[in-house]
């Protein structure tokens, strides 16, 4: 299937194994390890920063086979997860500094037809999580909004 903005198809991408039990080099329960979950989203890290800290760091293959739970899911459970979905954070970061460069290059025209294309994709998503009540009905994109979300 081609993608949404682009007139070519996507390339895929590697699958991982499927396993059913924890590795065995991993030393970690999980009540240790949703322990970790909590304190790195206290920290302010996201689910995908987690994951890869818990790779890096503490040797965890996948959190998933040893805590049968995501770690959004994880991060939910203990109040920790944030406000704005991840997805849809990563896209108004990506339309602000877009728009910081077209306020500088103000003639740069693909940077501004590729502003477009974000922003269609963050009014999609925004739709998308009003209707699975993920955030408040009353939410609205707006690029000062956005500034203040993403600077807290």
């Amino acid at each position: 299937m081609a993608k949404m903005h682009v007139r070519t198809k996507g390339s895929s991408g590697s699958t991982r194994p499927v396993k059913s039990n924890s590795l065995q080099w991993c030393n970690y329960t999980e009540d240790e390890l949703v322990e970790i979950v909590t304190n790195l989203g206290k920290q302010g890290k996201s689910s995908s920063e987690i994951g890869m800290t818990l790779r890096d760091t503490y040797g965890v293959a996948d959190f998933k086979l040893i805590a049968k739970k995501k770690i959004s899911i994880a991060m939910a459970e203990n109040d920790v997860i944030s406000k704005v979905p991840e997805d849809l954070y990563n896209l108004i970061v990506k339309a602000l500094r877009m728009y910081k460069h077209i306020y500088v290059n103000k003639k740069d025209v693909h940077n501004k037809r590729q502003l477009n294309l974000v922003e269609a994709k963050i009014r999609r998503l925004v739709r998308y999580y009003k209707n699975a009540k993920k955030i408040p009905l009353d939410w609205k994109y707006s690029i000062k909004a956005a500034e203040l979300l993403i600077t807290r």
